[in-house]
């Protein structure tokens, strides 16, 4: 398997692993003190900065309430979903 490099890693991490990181660096935690502060395992904390696809929604959401901000909807494109009715 290849190693990735750490470029490789951001750009693939997405958005929240990037912001999760950027906040705790500026903070100057380790992840083992950020995960502590948050009550959060290690584990998950790398995994979370790592961008792991499939990780609990209930603990992400703990992590970045921590920093302010919250996970919300955002409608990417307008469509009808099946059960809307249109005005027609």
């Amino acid at each position: 398997m290849k190693k990735r490099t750490i470029n490789e890693l951001l750009k693939e991490a997405g958005p929240i692993a990037n912001l999760v990181r950027t906040k705790r660096k500026k903070l100057g935690y380790t992840q083992l003190e950020l995960a502590k502060r948050i009550g959060v395992g290690l584990r998950f904390l790398k995994e979370l900065e790592q961008g792991k696809k499939s990780l609990r929604l209930d603990k992400v959401t703990q992590v970045l309430n921590y920093f302010g901000y919250e996970i919300a909807p955002v409608l990417k494109e307008k469509e009808l979903l099946p059960f809307e009715e249109t005005n027609q």
